[in-house]
């Protein structure tokens, strides 16, 4: 219960990026185009992945899910971003607030496992190659997806049930531009040890243990590299897995920067958000369409399949 001087909040105000002055228009044309590079770039990943039958393989069909994750992570932030640059403020419900950040919480979440298990899929083929095929298919790979998305959800909905029992009185403004874990949680007027301790666990299991993985199979597959005899072979090895090493350099780093190098100030916090929340997603596209051989033929081919068609 609130304080007798105090109200229960039921909005969230969101004071965005103030100050922006002149720039405003220049940064929303800037936020406006990478949203629709992202959105456009992941969207080609995912209709070339379901289309060509020869993205039809575990790797690629993980990386379509990971597009998917990009697309509505951002969707969830992005546009409403977009609102408060204009507007230099935005308001949200705190309802609206709360389950803003459990979808982009989930989301997340589903990108640190989809890595791990593409780092596991690098693995088997090359360390375990006689037995990919029988551990990587389509049989385990939608069981996986499916199983990936409950075990998040079920994860973050015991700790979306604690936000909506702590009591919020008071203020009711955050310096961000979207309702992200740390601004919301500072809002509450209620005791969040218990909350607090609750969330580090789920984090050591949603974030530390699939960079563990990473880690891991990233090990083993060195020294299995090391083990090959002749340099054409270390060398084809190692590009099977250098794109996915460098989503998982862009995607980690960019969580270590936010949330284990903490800044005090607010305001450097919420302009480092800008890392995971747009430059992440629209790298994962760029990686895969620079540096990948299947995407880029598979687009030519669509394109050269479209033209003839006209």
């Amino acid at each position: 219960m609130c304080a007798i001087n105090q109200t229960q909040i039921t909005y969230v105000k969101l004071l965005g990026f103030r100050g922006l002055y002149t720039f405003k228009i220049p940064f929303f044309i800037l936020f406006l185009l990478t949203y629709m590079l992202i959105f456009t770039g992941n969207t080609l990943i995912i209709i070339l992945v379901s289309t060509v039958d020869q993205l039809k393989i575990p790797m690629y069909l993980f990386l379509k899910h990971l597009a998917t994750t990009d697309v509505l992570m951002t969707t969830s932030v992005v546009p409403m971003t977009l609102d408060i640059i204009v507007k230099d403020e935005g308001e949200i419900s705190l309802v609206g607030c709360i389950i803003q950040l459990y979808c982009f919480a989930i989301f997340g979440c589903l990108q640190s496992f989809l890595i791990a298990v593409m780092s596991y899929d690098r693995y088997l083929a090359i360390c375990n190659p006689l037995r990919y095929s029988s551990l990587m298919n389509s049989h385990v790979i939608s069981p996986l997806i499916i199983g990936l998305w409950v075990l998040v959800i079920i994860l973050l909905s015991s700790e979306v049930i604690e936000l909506f029992q702590m009591n919020y009185c008071g203020l009711n403004s955050i310096d961000h531009f979207f309702c992200d874990f740390s601004p919301v949680v500072e809002l509450a007027t209620s005791d969040t040890s218990a909350f607090m301790l609750h969330d580090f666990i789920i984090s050591l299991f949603t974030f530390v243990f699939p960079f563990a993985v990473i880690i891991i199979t990233y090990i083993c597959i060195v020294v299995t590299i090391l083990r090959i005899s002749s340099t054409f072979g270390r060398r084809k090895a190692f590009s099977t897995c250098g794109t996915h090493l460098s989503m998982v350099c862009a995607y980690y780093g960019t969580i270590i920067i936010v949330y284990v190098v903490r800044d005090r100030s607010t305001s450097t916090n919420k302009y480092r958000s800008l890392l995971y929340t747009v430059v992440s997603p629209l790298m994962n596209p760029i990686i895969y369409s620079l540096r990948n051989h299947e995407i880029k033929s598979a687009l030519q081919k669509v394109l050269a399949e479209f033209k003839v068609k006209k």
